[in-house]
């Protein structure tokens, strides 16, 4: 009995309770439910997460309460990159929709129909299409115009470069079909997608009968297999001396750079190292025997050099392996590693710092912000530092003594051995407006495609450098083709229109041959190899 009154008791008192009970589960529900919709933001309290911070704190209210309507995203890269721009220049947020084309461009392929094109005239025009690609197989030529890529109309509607590479670009495999322009008449073509690759290596060939040259345009996972295979045909054709042209190359995986490197260095001697606050010391050494590790070596350099090649030239320069030649590097000595986030999006975070075999960082300082560290290049030209050698500016820095007793700094870049100031073609003002609106591109371009037939006499790019010259008709029919692009051309000595002629017909080669035909023809009357081929030893080209 005493069992049963205490079971009576304890119910009435629960039916007491049950309605204040009931009322509390259900506030507790409206409570939760808001919450996980955010619709009630709190700084306090039994439901805030144990991780928030005054970020998440002030994204959530941002979103939930701001006057007006904005889109999460937008304002969560925004606040990504402004955090990140208090760390270093190179720590950089990758947008979902950007990753694909920066990870192509690092892998060394992409899946397209293999063709370069550029929009003129509200019209995608063929300038190249490349050898043994979708494209060639399907027939396609230089000077073709896109009217149509499947149902959709591209021509004369406005739509840009990057509007016809979406539609262009696909899975390998499948097909898209064309409707191109050719002459004046309409052509309907199937193409089969397939892999397409951008190339590392700009140029090989030989620019005398025992020196060779090879030009690197960035450090893609294809770089040493190109950059092997270069050279492999080189020592075939009997070279003894190298040229290493890295102008203009801003980096890439550094892997491939140290791969490089170990080609020309013998033992097991150190390349580079890297360390960081919560990234141990590693060190790359050599692993094997190199290819060319005895032949005469120089090194081009330019201040657009940057990263993985200033990781190739530092190494090359400690051991005294190479001779360096050009204009002090940018100056990037920090190693990024990217992290893939759940929505897409990517991470390059500075993980580390990179030292040559001497124990030199090369970064420059970036503590005064982006828009200084940006504009250091263009400081350089103002004060002279693009045509006059520079380490005398280099005061302060730490300097280093090769084996060879050669004085070398780290702080702010490579400075080469031998300096060669910036080309007045690169800094002359008449032709700048020719490059700006891409005008001489356009015209070399449309000259080619008219001249066709007679171009493809040329069976090769030093055929055409030896016999072909491009006559003052030319260039004034580039002077009536800029006219009426509200280009003045002006060429105020016979310097000027000597210079403009050899771009042209760089330009044109290029159009044969892509950036091989450029860089041969462009190099003839270029100051820096020509003073390479001057160290070597060798004849330098005909002036």
């Amino acid at each position: 009995r005493k069992r049963v009154t205490r079971y009576a008791m304890n119910a009435n008192k629960l039916r007491a309770w049950l309605p204040l009970l009931l009322s509390l589960s259900m506030f507790l529900g409206i409570l939760l439910g808001y919450r996980l919709r955010g619709n009630i933001p709190s700084r306090s309290g039994m439901f805030r997460s144990a991780a928030s911070t005054p970020m998440q704190e002030v994204m959530e209210l941002v979103r939930n309460r701001y006057v007006d309507r904005i889109d999460p995203d937008t304002i969560a890269e925004d606040a990504i990159t402004a955090l990140l721009d208090r760390l270093d220049p190179h720590s950089v947020f990758i947008p979902a929709r950007e990753l694909m084309a920066v990870n192509e461009d690092l892998s060394g392929e992409f899946e397209g129909i293999g063709v370069e094109f550029n929009v003129f005239d509200d019209t995608a025009h063929v300038l190249f299409v490349i050898k043994d690609g979708p494209s060639e197989k399907a027939g396609l030529l230089t000077g073709d115009r896109f009217l149509k890529v499947e149902d959709s109309v591209v021509a004369g509607r406005g739509i840009d470069s990057d509007g016809i590479r979406s539609l262009l670009r696909g899975p390998g495999g499948s097909k898209v079909n064309v409707t191109l322009l050719r002459g004046d008449r309409p052509v309907e073509v199937a193409i089969t997608r397939g892999r397409i690759p951008l190339n590392a290596l700009d140029a090989a060939y030989m620019l005398t009968p025992t020196t060779g040259y090879i030009r690197l345009g960035k450090f893609s996972e294809t770089c040493y297999e190109e950059f092997m295979a270069a050279l492999e045909g080189l020592l075939e054709k009997g070279m003894k001396e190298l040229v290493l042209d890295l102008r203009d190359n801003g980096g890439g995986i550094l892997d491939e750079a140290v791969e490089i490197a170990d080609e020309f260095l013998s033992g097991n001697r150190m390349i580079v190292y890297t360390e960081g606050e919560h990234i141990p010391r590693r060190e790359y050494t050599c692993r094997r025997n190199g290819l060319f590790e005895t032949g005469r070596l120089v090194l081009l350099l330019d201040e657009a050099s940057a990263s993985a090649s200033e990781v190739l030239a530092g190494a090359l320069q400690d051991w005294d392996r190479a001779t360096v030649i050009g204009r002090r590097s940018f100056g990037k000595g920090l190693v990024q590693e990217q992290y893939d986030l759940s929505d897409g999006s990517a991470l390059r975070l500075t993980v580390a710092r990179y030292y040559t075999p001497l124990g030199r960082s090369i970064q420059k300082p970036y503590s005064e912000g982006s828009e200084k560290y940006d504009g250091e290049i263009l400081d350089r030209l103002h004060n002279g530092g693009l045509t006059r050698p520079d380490t005398a500016g280099r005061k302060g820095e730490p300097s280093f003594v090769t084996t060879g007793g050669k004085t070398v700094y780290g702080g702010g870049g490579i400075s080469p051995d031998i300096f060669v100031p910036i080309d007045s073609v690169l800094r002359d003002t008449v032709f700048n407006p020719l490059y700006e609106k891409n005008t001489i591109g356009r015209f070399a371009y449309r000259y080619f495609v008219s001249n066709r037939a007679y171009f493809e006499r040329y069976p090769d790019p030093a055929a055409f450098e030896r016999g072909y010259k491009v006559g003052d008709e030319v260039v004034n029919g580039l002077r009536t083709f800029a006219e009426r692009d509200s280009v003045p051309l002006s060429l105020p000595d016979a310097g000027s229109r000597e210079r403009l002629k050899l771009r042209i017909k760089a330009l044109l080669a290029r159009q044969m041959w892509r950036s091989d035909g450029y860089y041969e023809v462009l190099n003839r009357e270029d100051r820096v190899v020509r003073r390479a081929l001057q160290e070597m030893g060798g004849r330098a080209p005909k002036e």
